[in-house]
């Protein structure tokens, strides 16, 4: 806050005193003139005055963030979605949800949209995570999935591989079921690569509210497998 100082002078009204008064008032003139540029110096307090934080941000810390959640980097698989590199798209209906496919299923090359869709499994946010789901599953159900999809198991299974080891429970639970869906497709060609998923599946196996699902999905695996020669 600026304080201004006035100074009032009487002028006498005899004309003798006029020129005499008008050399006074000259005099605090130049004075003034002379102390108008060091308001205007880099060091001046306002700056300092305006960088100092108001009340209202201690009581109300980050109350308005508009670049909290838009700041994060989208994930692998929501970039694509959202770039319309899935041909799928989540249909809402009364009873359940469904997906609908921008072209049909047989003409869409697995590579890479098999292993997309098995990156998705380890989203948690939706759509994503029905679209991954489902999307996999329609995939794997064509009359043509074998010969297509056995040449991508060592690509796909250390996708896989990463969704069994989430934290996450739904993840998990995707993954294991992804993976049955998988084995009963490719069969025996998988067998190879069983020891990458085992571990995961092992200590999982310990959880009490895994444990069920685990064992039946290691005996489907038997099954689909066969016999090893």
């Amino acid at each position: 806050m600026r304080i201004n100082f006035f100074f009032i002078f009487s002028v006498p009204v005899l004309e003798s005193n006029v020129r005499m008064s008008s050399s006074i008032q000259i005099k605090p003139k130049t004075a003034i003139q002379k102390s108008k540029p060091s308001s205007t110096l880099p060091c001046s307090p306002e700056p300092s005055i305006k960088l100092q934080p108001k009340p209202s941000d201690k009581l109300n810390p980050k109350t308005i963030d508009p670049f909290g959640d838009h700041s994060r980097a989208p994930s692998a698989f929501a970039a694509i979605y959202a770039k319309g590199g899935i041909p799928c798209r989540l249909m809402h209906g009364a009873v359940k949800h469904r997906l609908q496919w921008e072209c049909l299923p047989e003409t869409v090359p697995f590579d890479p949209l098999l292993i997309t869709l098995a990156e998705g499994l380890r989203e948690t946010k939706h759509p994503y995570t029905f679209v991954s789901k489902e999307g996999f599953k329609e995939l794997l159900m064509l009359e043509d999935a074998t010969g297509k999809a056995v040449p991508l198991l060592p690509r796909l299974v250390p996708v896989l591989k990463a969704a069994l080891a989430h934290s996450d429970d739904e993840v998990f639970e995707r993954g294991l079921d992804a993976l049955v869906q998988l084995s009963a497709v490719v069969g025996s060609s998988l067998n190879d690569h069983l020891k990458l998923l085992l571990t995961n599946l092992s200590r999982r196996l310990m959880d009490k509210k895994f444990k069920e699902k685990i064992t039946v999905a290691l005996q489907k695996l038997e099954q689909y497998g066969g016999k090893v020669s």
